[in-house]
């Protein structure tokens, strides 16, 4: 099915003020191994209110989720920035998906939520669903946001623990390792992708901005190399997590984006992907998001309204 809808602590100094910045959220700060998890927040502190846990992708961070939660008035939205990445880098090893899942359980307990619904983009959507397989019944919906469906294979072959960052990540791998002399030189290295070529904004800017850190002229993106390396290792799949796929009994929608990181026709999943993940997840809906990218099906707002619809139907 196609889908078609038309106190804040950035710990940077962007130059940037809150009005400049829409949908800014609160800071909320969760000890967890090794240190503090930092989370964005959104929406009511009203204990009654609905809480969505939204969880980045690879080399992302909270502030990819402010178009979602401004979609969700009502609702209270937690983003963390997850072990390696945003203002969590700091956070030592192990990474993978089973660590963050135990993060992001300590999210809830530090919380008191006995209900959540889960929403993940990208690898956060591996994450969410390991958690979910993790805390059972306090998971009300999942919503798989292009991504937490085991990907196929290269045809090289998986890569394995001694994969270097450049074998897993490709092109990524450098960004990770470049240093900025100014946010405004950053901005205007992220303005050249393609994925933003049409779907540049105060909000793409707000994300850029939050992802460097260090002094000028030596900034650099926030995520740690080994952290993304070590995730990305975990996306085929595998026995473990087939069998978290089995064990789901939590409604689950995926939401696939027609094209890739690079804006190219050749999607980061296939449109059979669903069809193909049901054999493991047989609750498994699924809908194509016309017109968005991998980035996009979350930093734009036709993505992020569709992203913000399914969400609705979870909690509903």
């Amino acid at each position: 099915m196609t889908l078609d809808l038309t106190d804040t602590d950035t710990g940077t100094d962007t130059g940037r003020s809150a009005a400049d910045s829409p949908d800014e959220p609160r800071t909320l700060r969760v000890p967890c191994e090794g240190g503090d998890l930092v989370c964005g927040v959104w929406g009511p502190e009203d204990p009654d209110a609905p809480v969505v846990l939204a969880v980045h992708g690879i080399t992302a961070h909270h502030r990819c989720w402010p178009l979602v939660a401004a979609a969700l008035p009502g609702t209270r939205v937690v983003a963390p920035d997850l072990r390696g990445r945003g203002r969590s880098a700091a956070l030592p090893a192990p990474y993978g998906l089973e660590r963050h899942a135990r993060d992001l359980e300590q999210v809830l307990d530090h919380l008191d939520l006995r209900e959540v619904t889960l929403v993940g983009h990208s690898m956060g959507a591996f994450v969410a669903l390991t958690l979910a397989a993790r805390i059972g019944p306090r998971a009300t919906g999942l919503l798989l946001v292009d991504g937490g469906l085991p990907l196929v294979p290269p045809a090289a072959g998986v890569p394995g623990p001694d994969a270097t960052p450049e074998d897993v990540l490709g092109p990524a791998a450098q960004r990770l390792t470049m240093t900025f002399e100014s946010h405004a030189a950053y901005r205007d290295f992220w303005r050249q992708h393609p994925a933003f070529a049409h779907d540049w904004s105060p909000v793409v800017e707000g994300y850029v901005d939050y992802d460097l850190e260090g002094e000028a002229p030596r900034l650099k993106p926030s995520a740690v190399v080994a952290a993304v390396a070590t995730d990305a290792s975990q996306l085929f799949g595998g026995a473990d997590y087939e069998t978290a796929m089995r064990g789901l009994e939590v409604p689950t929608t995926f939401l696939r984006a027609p094209r890739g990181l690079m804006d190219e026709p050749q999607a980061l999943y296939g449109s059979d992907a669903a069809a193909r993940a049901r054999g493991l997840l047989p609750q498994l809906r699924d809908l194509e998001v016309d017109d968005v990218n991998h980035y996009t099906i979350v930093l734009g707002p036709r993505g992020a309204e569709a992203v913000a619809a399914a969400t609705r139907d979870l909690l509903a």
